[in-house]
């Protein structure tokens, strides 16, 4: 058989379980139940490859600045290994280009005889080190990202040098996988429509956010009472790092104007995270004078679901917002989701009007109207966090495993037959 793109000899064979190679810079709590998950399926034999064991270190985060060590188990049910390291990531730091940097990628390609690869993210040196060693071996590579359009402003010269470096890539890749349709917009704008692309769309543990959010529904009063919220106040979330890209304040100042109306109850906003801007947005909500703004600062993911379970809305205004798998979490939990035109997951998961609104990023008077609109009519916001809950059903780690097993199939023929 022949890769169809690349026309290396493919060296699968349907009598045995396909070896699949991932190469990530490190565990990632999101993708781990995701791994798990692949790694049930029979006739996939799947090693996952990091290049740093940042995230259980309990570092600095450099983005949330305050220790965080995630307590959900980010290895268990999948056969992994740790890739020796030339270059860390150090502490506050984030993954860049040069770190980790790896080596030792070439001889594990070779000794274990991979039939494909899947590589997460194309800016990172051991990813692109994989994907030029799997070429020269005629091993067929799986590009994920999670880039969109709604990048940073870059210079013409930047932009021609970016072209160039997606000329030398698409040659080297058999087929991405998207996370959304705004990430499927990115690679057709740089790889062209030649490029075969599968949906591997971003998603949640979609049972256990559903089954830990109704367990927080039983003891949702005495939750309400732990942080001083009275029985009935409408709460309003916001659950993200409180950086300028994630656009908190705009949602403050929406809600200030919301608040400054009273002309109906008005809503709690409740602001779960850390990070640079807290302490400015802090003394914001305080010399406003008017409303209840609430910092609980940083909770661990096991502790979100009580907060998704407690709000009526949730808010995430972002600019440059690859995904927004908050906007998964708490749909789980039936409830009705703002989100700003920046924030990828809008084009998959928010039906202006049926479960939320989209707001053009920036507009703070937009978002106010939004959050008016929800709360003028409770028995619509209820219909609306209903359909938020059958849309996110369709984004699940099934229809992952099925948008992978598709690419597999195409560029490893016999695969799946």
């Amino acid at each position: 058989m022949k890769d169809t793109k690349s026309g290396a000899a493919i060296a699968y064979s349907a009598q045995r379980p396909l070896r699949l190679a991932y190469f990530v810079t490190h565990p990632i709590q999101y993708q781990a139940p995701l791994l798990k998950r692949i790694a049930q399926e029979p006739d996939i034999a799947l090693k996952v490859f990091f290049g740093s064991n940042l995230s259980l270190r309990g570092q600095v985060d450099a983005e949330f600045g305050v220790q965080v060590k995630w307590d959900t188990p980010l290895l268990e049910g999948y056969e992994h290994e740790f890739l020796p390291v030339l270059r860390d990531v150090r502490d506050r730091e984030s993954p860049g280009f040069a770190r980790p940097g790896n080596y030792g990628v070439g001889r594990r390609l070779r000794e274990s005889k991979f039939d494909a690869v899947w590589v997460h993210g194309y800016n990172y040196l051991t990813n692109l080190q994989a994907i030029r060693t799997a070429k020269s071996m005629g091993i067929p590579v799986l590009l994920r990202s999670d880039s969109t359009l709604h990048d940073r402003a870059r210079s013409g010269i930047k932009l021609a040098v970016k072209r160039m470096f997606f000329n030398w890539l698409k040659e080297r890749v058999s087929a991405v996988l998207s996370v959304g349709d705004e990430n499927s917009a990115y690679w057709r704008h740089y790889f062209g429509e030649s490029m075969p692309v599968f949906p591997l769309y971003y998603a949640v543990d979609n049972e256990l956010f559903q089954r830990e959010c109704a367990a927080a529904a039983e003891t949702r009063d005495e939750f309400r009472q732990s942080l001083g919220l009275e029985a009935g106040r409408a709460v309003i979330l916001f659950a993200a790092k409180l950086i300028a890209r994630k656009r908190c304040g705009e949602l403050v100042e929406a809600y200030l104007k919301l608040a400054a109306e009273s002309t109906w109850p008005v809503p709690c906003l409740l602001i779960v995270g850390d990070g640079e801007e807290r302490a400015m947005l802090e003394a914001r909500a305080k010399s406003a004078g008017v409303g209840d703004v609430r910092f609980v600062g940083f909770r661990n993911q096991s502790e979100l679901p009580r907060f998704y379970d407690l709000c009526d809305v949730f808010v995430l205004a972002s600019v440059d917002e690859p995904w927004g798998l908050a906007i998964n979490e708490v749909m789980n939990a039936g409830r009705p989701v703002i989100v700003s035109d920046q924030v990828g997951c809008q084009r998959n998961l928010v039906q202006p009007g049926a479960n939320g609104f989209v707001v053009r990023a920036g507009d703070v008077e937009e978002l106010a109207e939004s959050l008016r609109t929800v709360f003028a009519d409770p028995d619509r916001a209820r219909a609306m966090g209903a359909e938020s809950l059958r849309i996110v059903k369709g984004f699940s780690f099934e229809q992952n495993v099925q948008g992978l097993r598709a690419a597999l199939g195409v560029v490893a023929p016999g695969f799946g037959e």
